[in-house]
């Protein structure tokens, strides 16, 4: 039978996670481990699913504040299935719109940053005259919507 809490060594062993970036997340409000009488963490096992997520999600680029912000406060109680179809259903748009801008960049980076040809007519990079400022700051022709 397993343990129905883990300790922070177990935690980063099953999650590939340093310590420090646990109790990172601990201070960041992202997870709430309970104490025991001698001051120790004692992970519920959800946390386990719940960092793996947290880990998944800063690398596809989401902020703390995103993540924090589509799993709720730490709870008394494991996320149900409910809980996490929500927080899919939340991130989707997101996540299709980061799709598709990396594949954008994916897709003409090489090409432009590659040829060298730096042809003022047909280079996606070039702005003349910063023509595109007024649309906004960033790079316009990669996260124009198509």
């Amino acid at each position: 039978m397993l343990p129905k809490e883990i300790a922070i060594g177990q935690v980063a062993q099953r999650t590939g996670m340093s310590i420090s970036q646990i109790r990172f997340y601990e201070k960041k409000g992202l997870i709430a481990p309970p104490r025991d009488r001698g001051g120790h963490r004692r992970f519920p096992r959800a946390d386990l699913r719940r960092l793996s997520f947290i880990r998944i999600a800063q690398r596809l680029g989401l902020s703390l504040g995103r993540i924090r912000a589509a799993l709720g406060p730490p709870g008394e109680r494991p996320m149900t299935q409910a809980d996490w179809d929500r927080v899919a259903t939340g991130m989707r748009a997101e996540l299709t719109d980061r799709i598709e801008v990396l594949t954008k960049l994916r897709d003409n980076l090489a090409g432009c940053i590659g040829c060298g040809c730096l042809s003022m007519v047909n280079c996606p990079l070039y702005n003349d005259g910063d023509a595109l400022g007024a649309d906004g700051p960033g790079a316009r022709l990669v996260e124009r919507a198509p």
